[in-house]
Parts: structure tokens; C-alpha cells; sequence
């Protein structure tokens, strides 16, 4: 009785005490609450900065290594990879057909997955993926098993390549969106620049070899991407307590969450934008890829460049393209798209007509050194803005409602074109004994790619798409759009 007398009669008498001991209480449930949970301290951290960057970072590391595994090192490899296991151009070829063939057939579930699950889950998968195919890769000891390590190689291209991180940063970025998917793909042409270079010391050296080099590469997959990607990225701003593009409050416009611009799959194929585009990137993936797979035979058997100098230039054409990649990004966040299309799609046509000569009136491949120095600038900037274009027109075309199904289709589309590039290419090569007629063929279907994005329209609300504020936080940003994510 006399502690509750003494407490009644102490808290009657000093109220000021009992306010300031609840404030105190207060303020530390604050700090605590603060400390142990992760969102709200990335939303007080981005009240300064906005953690897309990050996000982005994240997500061009994955794509960097991804293609840059899975796609350009073993492109690179080819003469060495026929040398060890004794195979004919196009059997080498198809591996690297495999992979964009698995992938193409594995693009529409990825859509639907991404839809379902959101990016992030996917892309986490798809980077593991990636690291244990890499690491099996050096002890590749048949055929059949180069065949099936490429297989794996298609998957992780849909699962931590270039269609789920488009979609994941479209969740962050809008006004941006350009320049942030420029410097996406660019990571990619890094890669190619970068890591041949890297490990080309190991694969000249009769001590070490391709295997050794590519253990590297796997080694990395190990220490950057894949702590990135499980450890920092996120799937949209609403996460870290924050608005695309780093905006300070959301956005007008949007009072309905589920209500993305764009249209669904059903709509875009019922117009002709969508099947231009498709048969536009399928012709520019088709000369893309078989150019890009058989540059380092041609070069090295035909040209008559030595392999450290043919890696060389095969690594200037990545490294152009990374230049070509900013620089149409950039354009098209200043002009319209489609336009931006029509020019690089021109570019790309005229880096493959530098692959020929005209001496004395007979049409030939060019072995000139300064001539395919040239080659590598203008076909690399054409590559890289292509690569990028397609990607923005698609959308800018078609919003970003069903933006992961769309994009999934048209993945798909291209990948066809990608697989007969390469494998085509590959055995017309091996029955006519030179890259003549194959290339003159690679040129000519560049031509019909470039004349088919002049029909590529925007479509009613595409005014609206590109001036749209962003989604708010709490909806999905890149896809379905049905229903908001969480």
C-alpha cells in the first residue's frame, strides 16, 4: 500500500517527470525499432539517397557476368575449344546455339515466373545457376557435356540476364529509364571487353590454358555477383520506404496502384508494331549473333590475324559497342525511339559491309588491318545501339502493364533468329569452306531488320507511356499488372 501510495503521490506531483520518462521510452522503442529493421533504416538512408543506384549496380554486375560467362567467353574460345576436341565449325557453333535457343524457349515461362513471383526471386535463382554452370564448365570432358553446360548457359541468360533486369529497374526508374538501361547493356559489351582480355594470358599459356582462364571467370561469379544480388538488391522503392527515380512523394496521376500504362499481351498482338518489332530484332539478333560467334575464326583462320591480336579485336567490338550503348540510350532519351531504332539498326548494316573488299572488281573478305579496325568501331556502335534500342522501343510501344510477357515473346522471336545466325552461319561456313557467302547473307538480312523498323508505330497511349510518371510504390512496375506485388 505505501509503494502505491508513494508512486500515486510522486506521479501527482511530477507529471513533467512522468512526460519526459514516456518521451524517453518513446524515443528509444524509436532507435531500437530503427536498428532491427532493415526497410526502415533503407528508407531513412534514402531520404538522401535513392537505393535504385544501387539496385542498378546490382543488377548490371549480374548482367556483366552473365553474358559475359555464358555468351562471350565461350564465343571467344571456339578455335581453342576445335583444337582440344577436334570438332568442325558447326559442331562448335551449335553449343553456342544451344544456349540462345534453351533460353529463347525458356524466355515465356520466365515472364510468367517474374509475373508470379516478382524479379528478384527469379533473378537470385538464376545467378546460382549461373555460378555452378561456370564452375563445371573447366572440366568439360565431351562433347555432349559442352552441350548440355551451354543448355544451363540458356537458362540463367532468361533468369539473371538482360529481360529480368530490364524489368526489375523499370520498377525503379522512369524518368530515367534510358540512360539506367543503357548502362545495363552496356555491362554486357564490358564483359565481352573485359574478361577475353583477362584470361587471355592463361589461355595462350601452354601451362594453363582455356580452362584455368574460364576457372577465373568462375571464381568471380563466386565473389561479386552473387553476394550482390542475394545481399542488396531489392524488388521495387516501396521496399526500402522510397519513390521511383528518388522522387520525395508519389507521383500524380496514379491514384489507382494496379493501374499501369500500357497494354496487354492479348492487345500488342493484335497490332502491327509488335510482329515489326519481333521480325525486326529477329534480323538484327541474326547478324548480331552470327557475326559476334564466328569473328574469332574468321579473324584467326582467314584473316590471318595471331589469337592474342584476334582476341583483341574481337574485344574492341564489345568495348565500341559499350560506347554505342550510352550513346543511343542517350539519344533516345532525347528523341523519338523509333528513330533511334532506324539509325542504329543503318549503323550495325554498315559495320557488316566493312567486311568486304572490292579489288579490282571481285568481291572478297577484307584481311586488312586497318579496314577491320574500322569494322570493329562502326559495327560495335551499331551492335550496341540495337542492342539497347530494342529494349526502350519495346517499352515505349507497349508500356510496362504486361511488360515481362511482351518482352518475353519478342525474346523468344529474336532467339530464333539468334540460334539460326549462329548455327546456320556455323555449317554454311564448314559446306563453302569460307565466311563469304555467309557473310554477304548476315548483310543482306541486317538490310531486311533495318527496313523493318520504319513500320514499327507507337501505339495510342505510347505519348503517355513516355512522359508517364512513375508507378506507385507497392505495384509492379514491368509486368502483369494485374494486381499490385508484395
Amino acid at each position: 500500500m505505501s509503494w502505491i501510495g508513494c508512486s500515486t503521490c510522486c506521479a501527482r506531483t511530477s507529471p513533467n517527470s512522468a512526460n519526459r520518462t514516456a518521451a524517453s521510452a518513446t524515443r528509444k522503442h524509436s532507435r531500437i525499432s530503427r536498428r532491427t529493421d532493415p526497410v526502415s533504416r533503407q528508407g531513412r538512408h534514402g531520404q538522401g539517397f535513392f537505393y535504385g543506384w544501387i539496385v542498378s549496380g546490382g543488377a548490371t554486375l549480374s548482367y556483366f557476368f552473365t553474358n559475359g560467362v555464358a555468351y562471350y567467353l565461350p564465343q571467344n574460345l571456339f578455335p581453342r575449344l576445335i583444337e582440344e576436341f577436334g570438332l568442325t565449325v558447326s559442331q562448335v557453333s551449335l553449343a553456342g546455339a544451344l544456349t540462345f535457343m534453351v533460353g529463347g524457349l525458356s524466355a515465356p515461362l520466365a515472364g510468367l515466373l517474374i509475373d508470379r513471383y516478382g524479379a528478384v526471386k527469379v533473378l537470385r535463382c538464376g545467378i546460382l545457376v549461373l555460378a555452378i554452370t561456370a564452375t563445371l564448365y573447366p572440366f568439360t570432358a565431351s562433347l555432349w557435356q559442352l552441350y548440355l553446360l551451354h543448355m544451363l548457359f540458356g537458362v540463367t541468360m532468361v533468369s539473371a540476364g538482360l529481360m529480368i533486369n530490364v524489368v526489375l529497374l523499370s520498377n525503379w526508374f522512369n524518368v530515367k529509364r534510358g540512360m539506367v538501361i543503357g548502362v545495363l547493356v552496356a555491362g554486357s559489351s564490358l564483359a565481352g571487353f573485359i574478361l577475353p582480355n583477362l584470361i587471355s594470358g592463361l589461355v595462350a599459356s601452354p601451362d594453363y590454358g582455356w580452362r584455368w582462364g574460364f576457372g577465373v571467370a568462375a571464381a568471380l561469379i563466386w565473389l561479386l555477383p552473387v553476394p550482390a544480388v542475394w545481399l542488396f538488391v531489392r524488388e521495387k522503392p516501396a521496399d526500402v520506404g522510397q519513390f521511383p527515380d528518388g522522387l520525395a512523394e508519389p507521383p500524380r496521376g496514379h491514384e489507382d496502384p494496379a493501374a499501369l500504362p500500357g497494354v496487354t499481351l492479348r492487345e500488342a498482338m493484335r497490332t502491327q508494331t509488335l510482329w515489326a518489332l519481333a521480325l525486326g530484332s529477329f534480323c538484327l539478333w541474326f547478324s548480331i549473333t552470327a557475326v559476334n560467334s564466328q569473328l574469332t575464326l574468321f579473324l584467326e583462320q582467314e584473316a590471318g590475324l595471331a589469337i592474342r591480336q584476334a582476341t583483341l579485336f574481337y574485344s574492341l567490338v564489345l568495348g565500341f559497342s559499350v560506347a554505342g550503348k550510352f550513346l543511343f540510350g542517350w539519344l533516345a532519351d532525347h528523341r523519338s525511339k523509333q528513330e533511334v531504332m532506324i539509325i542504329a539498326s543503318l549503323v550495325l548494316l554498315a559495320g557488316c559491309l566493312l567486311l568486304f573488299q572490292v579489288p579490282g572488281g571481285t568481291l572478297m573478305l577484307t584481311d586488312s588491318v586497318a579496314q577491320l579496325a574500322l569494322f570493329t568501331l562502326v559495327y560495335g556502335l551499331g551492335f550496341g545501339g540495337a542492342f539497347t534500342m530494342i529494349q526502350l522501343v519495346c517499352i515505349a510501344s507497349f508500356g510496362q502493364r504486361e511488360l515481362g510477357r511482351i518482352l518475353g515473346l519478342i525474346i523468344f522471336i529474336d532467339t530464333i533468329g539468334a540460334v539460326l545466325g549462329i548455327a546456320g552461319i556455323g555449317m554454311l561456313r564448314d559446306l563453302t569452306g569460307d565466311y563469304l557467302l555467309p557473310f554477304l547473307i548476315v548483310a543482306a538480312v541486317a538490310l531486311v531488320g533495318a527496313v523493318n523498323m520504319w513500320f514499327v508505330r507507337p501505339l495510342d497511349f505510347a505519348a503517355a507511356v513516355e512522359t508517364a510518371s512513375p508507378p506507385l510504390p507497392g505495384t509492379t512496375a514491368p509486368s502483369s499488372g494485374t494486381a499490385p506485388r508484395h
